[in-house]
């Protein structure tokens, strides 16, 4: 597959100021700074396309992109992020549980997490709220060429065994991820 073509559309609070679209839409989820951005920006050879920061909780709104007029990727704010106001988080996840349970082009969520470490207590916790509700969900490991060589699979093994779904590595400095990965995402 070429390069896809990329755009940013729009970023939305909530859900009733989400864009509407007759595309299937992939909602990322994951903790903060786990690559969501980066991610974006990898599968569309642009690395400006997602504003990527080193400071947790930089995203604060739900970003839409278009990829080829194929398909919409909403980054979603991260969770985990324990230096906002309680009152913030209290709404954030307010309007990112609408919006996953509401939105009906959600095709997938994609859940993001850290190959260099032990999967965590709120990645858990999400995918039980996930599982809970039934919604379609698939991992993506990010992080991956940080993961010595021997311990590739065996770390994407354990997340399939832990997590019960298809698991995909991805690394945003070694590419041969993101063919798989775009397969998924453009399959009818």
């Amino acid at each position: 597959m070429t390069r896809p073509k990329a755009n940013f559309l729009i970023s939305a609070e909530k859900l009733s100021q989400c864009p509407e679209y007759n595309l299937p839409e992939f909602a990322l989820i994951g903790r903060s700074n786990v690559g969501k951005s980066s991610f974006i920006n990898a599968l569309a050879d642009n690395k400006k396309l997602a504003k990527t920061s080193n400071i947790p909780g930089k995203t604060r709104l739900i970003n839409f992109f278009n990829f080829d007029d194929k398909i919409i990727i909403a980054d979603l704010p991260g969770y985990g992020y324990a230096k906002l106001s309680r009152e913030l988080q209290e709404k954030w996840q307010k309007n990112l549980e609408e919006y996953l349970l509401k939105r009906e082009s959600i095709k997938y969520l994609i859940q993001f997490i850290d190959a260099r470490h032990e999967i965590q207590k709120n990645d858990l916790q999400m995918r039980e709220w996930i599982n809970a509700y039934k919604l379609p969900v698939i991992t993506v490991l990010t992080k991956i060429d940080y993961v010595p060589k021997n311990k590739v699979l065996q770390t994407i093994n354990n997340a399939k065994k832990v997590l019960g779904n298809d698991v995909y590595p991805f690394s945003t400095k070694d590419k041969k991820y993101n063919q798989e990965i775009l397969d998924f995402l453009y399959a009818d």
